[in-house]
């Protein structure tokens, strides 16, 4: 399967197959020098194996986690690509999640002033949400992205049998975000979740949460309007995932316990808690309130003393409100 993002100068394609991960040389030019950045919970087998198909591929590990999603971590793969004399006719290729993705498409966007850069999500996260539409970022101080740049990809490599060494809790943690494109945007989708053995669906659901997203990137690439929906969950759930320093819950947990703030329909949200449960979701923690809403005060879509929100007043119908810091507060 092959989808399109038609975003004029920055259009690329997304290839969905089994075992792509094995001839990415027919698809992309490898003979040159590449950067391949990967993470110490892939099994190297995925980053060797695409080494193998360059002529000059270079690996560079990080240790796993948002810890490296740091301005130190950014330094060392640039001085890195520095000292190996990467040009701008080079590229980087991540091989990974989401910290991989994110870590690896800022060093692309800032390199130089940019170089050619690809995505081979391994976790179901980065494959249905993080690896395509171009947001790349670090964190700082425990802020989650704070620090980022819009720069898409020359093309993405989708290959379902990476999934197959994804650890479980991992594995469930990337379907919230397929989830949340349901609930926001694709009706059927959402439904998909309600069958009984949601594993059955797996492909389905990542091709329809692709879609979901290329669709609404493609009608607002730099997140002026539409493609705000796409945070459903987020200003809540970062604030959590950063008031536990970033490493107790995982993302795709965090995100589910700040939706639940935002759907309306008590019915529908009783339905989505559900879906939590078959997804193995942690429930939402006893934190400290006030420390919370100080981190989200802190988001990007906080401007004075407002802040854009999502709400889901039906399934796959989303609407942004702007609210009052205080408002939100007494939400919380």
């Amino acid at each position: 399967m092959k989808l399109h993002i038609d975003l004029k100068e920055n259009s690329y394609d997304i290839f969905l197959e089994r075992g792509i991960l094995h001839h990415i040389k027919d698809y992309i030019n490898l003979q040159r020098k590449v950067c391949i950045i990967t993470d110490e919970n892939v099994p190297s087998i995925y980053a060797q194996t695409l080494q193998a198909q360059c002529t000059q591929g270079y690996i560079y590990t990080i240790p796993c986690g948002e810890d490296s999603k740091s301005l130190h971590m950014f330094e060392n793969i640039c001085k890195f690509m520095l000292e190996h004399n990467f040009s701008r006719k080079d590229c980087i290729v991540a091989v990974g999640g989401g910290v991989c993705g994110d870590l690896s498409g800022y060093v692309a966007a800032s390199y130089m002033r940019g170089i050619d850069f690809y995505q081979v999500p391994t976790t179901t996260l980065s494959q249905i949400d993080s690896s395509i539409g171009g947001k790349v970022a670090i964190n700082l101080s425990e802020v989650k992205n704070i620090i980022g740049a819009f720069y898409q990809p020359r093309a993405v490599f989708v290959d379902f049998d990476t999934l197959a060494t994804l650890p479980k809790r991992h594995f469930y943690n990337g379907l919230v975000e397929a989830l949340k494109a349901g609930l926001i945007y694709d009706e059927a989708l959402f439904h998909l979740f309600e069958q009984d053995h949601i594993e059955d669906h797996l492909e389905e659901i990542i091709y329809r949460s692709l879609c979901v997203k290329k669709d609404v990137v493609e009608k607002d690439p730099k997140e002026q309007g539409l493609r705000k929906i796409l945070n459903f969950g987020h200003t809540v759930g970062h604030a959590i995932e950063s008031y536990y320093h970033l490493d107790t819950y995982l993302h795709g947990e965090c995100v589910a316990m700040g939706m639940l703030y935002f759907i309306e329909d008590e019915v529908l949200k009783q339905r989505v808690q559900a879906i939590y449960k078959k997804l193995f979701l942690p429930e939402t923690p006893t934190y400290n309130r006030e420390k919370v809403f100080e981190l989200l005060t802190k988001d990007k879509k906080a401007s004075g003393s407002s802040i854009t929100v999502v709400k889901v007043t039906s399934i796959g119908h989303a609407t942004l409100e702007d609210v009052s810091l205080e408002s939100l507060q007494s939400l919380l």
